[in-house]
């Protein structure tokens, strides 16, 4: 099935206005061609070459991997998501349903209905696929429509109308139609006049109004901030401070202008290039030599039908989400000791991120960021760039996506799979034996993991997702943070100048404030070890008292066992101060010492949202109040913010859900983990900051009988081809 001109979209770039005026312009856009040469949904790519002949040099890496042909694409998995058939399906339901045959609605999502969990589980390969279905989210007159169609039997299954807060994720179409709609408002060009500048110098955005009261009730409102692009492409250091447009979108009217800050300067443009150009200066270091992890043989780990990715002793199903980014599924490790295929997470996703700035002023108040709910880590996510995103030997995979007139597109290769080994050691120990002569003990194993990346690039900010799986059973979850900062621009170019530093906030250029904000993210892991019955277990580690006259010491400490009955229970709160383990267990499944088979969840470095509970911004984001939540397993439940976040007023969150406090020992669970940052910035964030990264893992607990990697082979000089550099390093 061929693509109409009218699916090839840009990504949804919502923050890129040059861009977007580009795709309005030009009928050519190379990024979601759906035709081409490539593997198809239902080719198997085999890693790594049947047999090794010879080593020779890699070939020259191209700009970007081929595009694939995702045109005859089918369904191999009840996971997998929307083909492009069954996109093109759903549209042609819709435009012949009653309701929508004088007007067709704008679709702000479209993604597979996943059978039910149970069906899922009792799925193997070879059986058929259950009966596909869409979930539609659609908009028209005002009223956000919620359906399900079934792909089968071609109708619409279910049908109802929102009558809740919020609205559907916004669309390109939506954002275009704000930033046209404002940068054609008269009083913007005097502002701009103002400032020595013509509204052709500005580059506009269009970040979220959040929500604050019953002034923004009954339209979708986008608020529209502007920048001088003169002389650089990084425009977000360049903003026309206290300039803010409040844009009906569905109207296509400015209903408020505010311009507060015509006696501001505009920062400078100096230093905020930050392409590399081979005529560019070099830093003011050593020049590192390229390196490389070298695969004589090729990767290790297979990508069967698109979506299903097996690696050493892991399974698990892989893919795309317009909303989420990426979603690993149906996650299995193979015993070492009895080779039984073992269940650890049924499905683990993004499920919402949220930004609030700190700061109360006209211009900012309101940016408080739901990028999942309001556009969309999939949306938002670029191609991600060879040799630097991602190594040489990666695997990359699309998106198959759906614009607002229900047209697919691809977001191509936003998604790499690949493995990594940083010289560092999966288990090692070394001893001299001195009562049996001196004898020298040395035994170490390499640490190769597998990593599934994705990268959003929700407008100044890029986020990137790791999902890292370890041989011993472990998985690290990473969050990186790099892009721009949100800077504000101030009259002051020096902090000497300020009586008040800290009600201004630090300076990061020349009349350029790095606004104080947040970044949390909270993960939806529904937990299934060695089956979907599992409990929620707190170890706390208790300080006990030393018994007078016993040993000199005074004290130790004790860990105690607390089961989480109920949702209360479960809702935690870290503490360096009230140390604790946080485990997932199977009861019915005992180790032979009698230890329930587990997993934990392991904290890193983390934040807490330090706002007020009654706060508007954290009223929506009740899912940050805790950093972990325990849910019983339902379907409905996938979005901490919600299923409709854009103005919502945080009556449908994680928070709500869970004031239910219902029963979850020996039941099919759910853990959230919310994982945070404070960010004050600095001058070494200008013009973009380096990458600052956070992380959570689940480590298997009394799982395994022993360490399950204690036989693994070590690598040898033989298994490694003898790589020569051309000029020998220095060695001082």
């Amino acid at each position: 099935m061929e693509i109409s001109s009218s699916a090839l979209r840009l990504p949804f770039l919502f923050l890129l206005v040059p861009l977007l005026l580009f795709f309005l312009l030009s009928p050519w856009n190379p990024l979601h061609n759906l035709s081409g040469g490539g593997d198809s949904a239902g080719r198997r790519t085999q890693f790594p070459p049947k047999s090794l002949t010879s080593i020779s040099p890699p070939p020259a890496e191209p700009l970007s991997p081929p595009p694939r042909n995702h045109n005859s694409a089918t369904a191999r998995n009840p996971l997998d998501p929307l083909t492009v058939g069954e996109i093109h399906r759903v549209r042609s339901i819709l435009s012949s349903y009653q309701p929508f045959l004088h007007h067709f609605p704008s679709i702000q999502s479209m993604s597979l209905d996943e059978p039910d969990k149970s069906r899922v589980l009792g799925w193997k390969s070879g059986d058929p696929i259950p009966s596909r279905k869409a979930f539609v989210i659609a908009l028209l007159d005002n009223q956000s429509h919620l359906l399900t169609i079934d792909l089968d039997s071609g109708r619409v299954e279910t049908h109802e109308i929102s009558s809740g807060s919020g609205y559907p994720m916004l669309t390109m179409e939506d954002v275009v139609a704000a930033v046209q709609t404002a940068v054609s408002y008269p009083e913007l060009e005097a502002s701009a006049a103002a400032r020595g500048l013509s509204v052709a110098n500005l580059s506009c955005i269009s970040p979220s109004p959040g929500w604050f009261g019953p002034d923004e009730e009954g339209k979708r409102i986008l608020k529209v901030l502007c920048f001088s692009k003169q002389g650089t492409p990084n425009f977000y250091m360049r903003p026309l401070e206290g300039l803010v447009m409040t844009v009906d979108v569905d109207r296509r009217e400015v209903v408020q202008f505010s311009d507060t800050g015509k006696g501001i300067p505009i920062p400078g443009r100096a230093n905020t290039d930050y392409r590399f150009r081979p005529g560019n200066k070099p830093p003011e270091m050593e020049r590192i030599n390229p390196i490389s992890m070298e695969q004589p043989r090729g990767p290790s780990f297979t990508v069967t039908d698109g979506h299903l990715v097996k690696w050493a002793n892991w399974e698990f199903h892989l893919k795309p989400d317009q909303r989420a980014g990426l979603v690993v599924s149906r996650v299995v490790v193979r015993d070492s000791e009895t080779g039984a295929a073992r269940s650890v997470m049924y499905k683990g996703f993004p499920s919402e991120l949220f930004v609030p700035y700190m700061d109360a002023d006209e211009g900012w108040y309101f940016k408080s960021y739901m990028d999942a709910g309001e556009f969309g880590l999939g949306a938002t996510a670029m191609p991600l760039v060879p040799l630097n995103d991602c190594p040489r030997n990666a695997y990359y995979m699309d998106g198959i996506f759906v614009s607002a007139d229900g047209q697919p597109f691809v977001q191509s290769n936003m998604i790499c799979l690949f493995e990594r080994y940083a010289g560092d050691a999966a288990w090692r120990h070394s001893e001299l034996t001195v009562s049996s002569g001196g004898q020298e003990l040395r035994e170490a194993r390499a640490k190769v993991t597998l990593v599934a990346r994705m990268a959003a690039s929700v407008g100044n900010y890029d986020y990137t997702f790791d999902w890292e799986f370890q041989t011993d059973g472990l998985i690290k979850i990473t969050v990186s943070l790099s892009g721009m900062l949100m800077v504000k621009g101030t009259v002051h170019d020096n902090m000497n100048q300020v009586q008040n530093q800290d009600e201004m906030g630090p300076l990061v250029s020349e009349n350029a404030i790095g606004v104080v904000h947040d970044h949390f993210i909270t993960f939806h892991l529904d937990m299934d070890v060695d089956g979907p019955n599992n409990t929620f277990v707190k170890v706390n580690l208790v300080k006990e008292e030393n018994v007078e006259g016993k040993t000199p010491r005074k004290s130790y400490l004790k860990p105690k066992r607390h089961v989480a009955k109920t949702e209360d229970d479960a809702r935690i709160k870290l503490s360096l101060y009230d140390p604790s383990e946080f485990h997932v267990v199977n009861p019915s499944r005992m180790s032979r010492l009698g230890n329930p088979s587990g997993y934990k969840v392991v904290p890193g470095g983390n934040a807490a949202s330090l706002l007020d509970h009654s706060d508007p911004p954290q009223l929506r984001s009740a899912f940050t109040n805790n950093q972990i939540w325990v849910t019983p397993y339902n379907r409905s439940e996938l979005w901490a913010g919600g299923l409709l976040v854009y103005q919502s007023h945080g009556d449908d969150t994680l928070d709500v859900w869970s004031q239910r406090n219902r029963a979850i020992e020996d039941r099919d669970v759910v853990l959230w983990y919310t994982l945070g940052f404070h960010h004050v910035p600095c001058q070494e964030d200008f013009p973009v900051m380096p990458t600052v990264a956070a992380s959570f893992q689940l480590k298997p607990v009394n799982f395994f009988e022993r360490n399950p990697i204690l036989t693994a082979r070590p690598v040898f000089e033989e298994d490694l081809p003898v790589c020569r550099p051309s000029e020998s390093a220095s060695i001082i």
